[in-house]
């Protein structure tokens, strides 16, 4: 494999764990009158998710206030509460070294991967690709998977991506690329069957992408 495109909320920090909680315990019953599994929106856009609340839910809010609601959590989960997974900037150093390029593929805007990357000092991406960047649908369709691997210059079947949600690994699987799913406690009620492979820790993360990368 020639790249590892790594998903951040879930992959890279831990944000979907004070996604989960203040989506179920705040945002959601606050946008809809129904109670709304958060495994249906996780790793979906946060304005396409307005968009499926509404063709599927009876919304409270209009999109302008959701959207307001949205970004003053994001901003609150990122720079306070979220914190590097375990392991990951050790592996990503490791896959720096065998000469393996690397890419940040998420549904978040770019002013949030930004916050993500600066407060953590995370550099040496060859790419950071957002799903606002691309003129298509965002995650589970496989467009921003396609779209990333055209921005690396290689096809996707030659890209491991790493994954945590249902929709974003239907998303890397339908883009053509190997797929890793990192299960967590978090995620483990998603569906991960359309994954090459699960993981469920940090050191079994670095010995898949290292041995799938030839990276040792």
């Amino acid at each position: 494999m020639d790249c590892v495109l790594f998903d951040m909320d879930g992959v890279i920090v831990d944000s979907e764990n004070y996604w989960v909680e203040r989506e179920r315990e705040e945002l959601l019953p606050a946008v809809v009158e129904e109670d709304v599994p958060v495994s249906e929106i996780t790793g979906m856009n946060y304005k396409e998710i307005y968009d499926y609340l509404e063709s599927n839910y009876t919304t409270r809010v209009d999109r302008a206030e959701y959207i307001e609601r949205f970004e003053e959590l994001a901003h609150e989960i990122y720079t306070e509460h979220a914190e590097l997974m375990p392991g990951f900037r050790g592996l990503l150093a490791a896959l720096h070294d065998g000469g393996i390029r690397t890419a940040i593929v998420s549904s978040s805007p770019p002013d949030w991967i930004e916050a993500v990357t600066e407060r953590f000092e995370l550099e040496g991406f060859d790419g950071i690709i957002s799903a606002e960047d691309i003129d298509g649908p965002g995650k589970p369709e496989p467009a921003v998977y396609e779209h990333a691997a055209r921005e690396m210059g290689v096809a996707p079947e030659d890209c491991v991506v790493v994954e945590d949600s249902e929709h974003g690994v239907e998303s890397a699987a339908a883009a053509g690329a190997y797929t890793i799913a990192y299960e967590t406690p978090t995620n483990d009620d998603h569906d991960h069957s359309a994954a090459d492979e699960v993981v469920s820790s940090p050191d079994e993360l670095r010995e898949r992408l290292l041995a799938l990368c030839d990276a040792d």
